[in-house]
């Protein structure tokens, strides 16, 4: 392992941000859905010829303008509403006011110079979820104000880890993203619009990989979005056991990408997703290798494996050979007695 090598690969690394993913600037505009509940207002100036019998509101337009509110009624299966005079009407995909404008298109020819106000009473379909290590899972209504993922957040209760150990992650469709919530906090552009259905989902330490050998625990080990490097991930797996451990010989196994470093010769061996296996070899009796621990980030799923000196394998072979002669020896000085 290099320090050139340890470039390639942060470079490498360098992952798409949620404005980049799911794109920053498109604010939510707020649509009907099926099963939202809408209020229909209609004005009619007079004359009044189709809504005459209504009764007149006066602070709601010029004088003796007549008003009709309808029920309020739930967008059907098929997204449309009913509409008296105007019949089945498209709502679903639509706004408020395109929906209103629908209406009072379709009743101008039988009212006079009607105008509609559509209002949405019950909203059922625009919300955003919020769940995973938050204080309370929660459902956030959209509304036109546009809220925002920090918003989501915040209506959840907020995370219940340190700020640097949780990683946020959005659902939209068929697109996933994931993105350290410090990273969030400091760059305001991740603070990205929210649409209807995301999923936001906080986790804490989604990361893990695995130790084995002379270390001071075999352990699988968890560890946050942004990152540890090869340094922190052997403290935290309690570092190399003197009496066994060969500074020489730490290594690291991983799937890289084709084209996460620039091969000497093409890989002569891939996975069925285009992986190709990998071992790091790291000498830390080498002082540089310890700048190199520091730059080398470690991955998800990454095997982190510290050999035995050989004094130690040695060691082991003395333990076998004093295990099976120590009692025969016993067992002659016994008889010799």
């Amino acid at each position: 392992m290099t320090e050139d090598v340890a470039r390639q690969l942060f470079a490498d690394r360098n992952t798409a941000d949620f404005v980049t993913a799911l794109g920053g600037g498109a604010s939510f505009r707020q649509q009907l859905g099926v099963g939202d509940t809408i209020q229909v207002s209609i004005w009619e100036a007079p004359p009044a010829t189709l809504f005459g019998a209504a009764q007149s509101e006066g602070s709601s337009g010029p004088a003796n303008a007549r008003v009709t509110v309808l029920p309020d009624q739930a967008i059907d299966g098929d997204g449309n509403v009913n509409i008296p005079f105007a019949g089945q009407v498209k709502a679903a995909g639509r706004s408020p006011t395109q929906l209103a404008r629908e209406i009072a298109a379709r009743l101008k020819s039988m009212a006079h110079d009607p105008q509609v106000l559509v209002k949405l009473s019950r909203n059922e379909t625009s919300y955003v979820t919020v769940v995973g290590d938050v204080a309370e899972n929660a459902r956030m209504a959209l509304t036109a104000r546009g809220e925002r993922l920090l918003d989501a957040l915040a209506s959840a209760g907020g995370a219940k880890h340190p700020v640097d150990k949780v990683t946020i992650q959005i659902t939209r469709g068929k697109t996933v993203a994931s993105l350290p919530l410090d990273m969030v906090i400091r760059d305001p552009r991740q603070n990205v619009p929210l649409h209807a259905g995301d999923v936001v989902t906080v986790l804490f330490q989604p990361y893990s990989f695995t130790v084995l050998g002379a270390t001071g625990k075999n352990d699988e080990i968890n560890f946050e979005a942004k990152g540890i490097t090869l340094a922190q991930a052997l403290a935290r797996a309690g570092g190399l056991q003197d009496s066994r451990a060969d500074a020489k010989g730490v290594f690291i196994f991983r799937l890289e990408d084709a084209n996460a470093l620039k091969w000497p010769t093409a890989p002569v061996r891939t996975t069925a997703d285009g992986k190709v296996p990998v071992v790091y070899r790291v000498n830390l009796r080498d002082p540089n290798s310890f700048f190199v621990a520091q730059s080398f980030r470690v991955d998800n799923n990454d095997l982190l494996y510290v050999s035995n000196a050989p004094i130690a394998e040695l060691q082991k072979f003395l333990n076998v050979v004093f295990s099976v002669a120590y009692p025969v020896i016993t067992g002659v000085q016994t008889v010799r007695y």
